[in-house]
């Protein structure tokens, strides 16, 4: 189990945060108090986890690499998920989750399919078609803007790690305890300052301003992040 650092003054607390920027920049401050990460590898899960990974390179002057990991979602109810897909085409299904709720092997397939679209279009337009670079013997920081089930991140650790880095850190703004203490079994650290223990969670209840980004914003992220440092 690896570490997992949180800030006891937001334990439990809502809209801690203005936005992502303002989440990205103090989690950034945050990390750094309490981790030495030399010269890392920012890797951000689009959409909402890009504007915080641009304050995380920014604070280290380092590049900023697009993770697009994208969750399976439930059919009747799109904005929670059963599993997650990577760049790559792997799959992580929260198995207990399909089974709890009964979905059959059609719903699966077609939700692979569908998710399996997505990153497609995804990796065209925020990675320019292009795997991400080399993540071996590199110190590589995982954020989003926050931990619901934990499975998406999971599924980016999976990915970073068969690519053999030196270390895999995980920084997000806000998360549920029970996502927080999967993704810790898998990365050396997570640093999560508005921990949350109280069900039900929702990311969005940790930011005082919230939308879905367009992707006209995340490119207008990226191309900021590529002024900073280019991988």
């Amino acid at each position: 189990m690896g570490r997992i650092i949180e800030d006891p003054a937001l334990s439990n607390r809502t809209l801690v945060f203005r936005d992502r920027t303002d989440a990205g920049a103090r989690l950034a401050k945050f990390t750094r108090k309490y981790l030495t990460l030399d010269t890392p590898m920012v890797c951000a899960i689009p959409a909402g986890g890009i504007p915080v990974g641009l304050e995380l390179a920014r604070e280290y002057q380092t590049c900023l690499v697009p993770a697009v990991v994208r969750k399976l979602k439930i059919p009747w109810n799109p904005e929670a998920g059963f599993g997650a897909m990577t760049w790559d085409g792997r799959i992580f299904l929260n198995q207990p989750l399909a089974s709890q709720i009964r979905l059959s092997a059609e719903e699966i397939r077609v939700a692979e399919e569908q998710t399996r679209e997505v990153i497609r279009q995804r990796m065209e337009l925020f990675a320019r078609g292009q795997p991400p670079p080399s993540f071996r013997n590199r110190t590589v920081v995982l954020t989003d803007d926050g931990l619901a089930s934990g499975y998406t991140m999971l599924a980016a650790i999976e990915a970073v790690i068969s690519d053999e880095p030196d270390r895999i850190v995980v920084a997000v703004p806000t998360g549920s305890r029970g996502a927080v203490a999967l993704v810790a079994k898998k990365s050396e650290s997570v640093v999560c300052m508005n921990l949350k223990d109280r069900y039900p969670f929702a990311v969005a209840d940790a930011y005082r301003h919230w939308h879905d980004l367009s992707d006209e914003e995340v490119m207008e992220y990226l191309i900021q992040a590529e002024e900073i440092s280019k991988c």
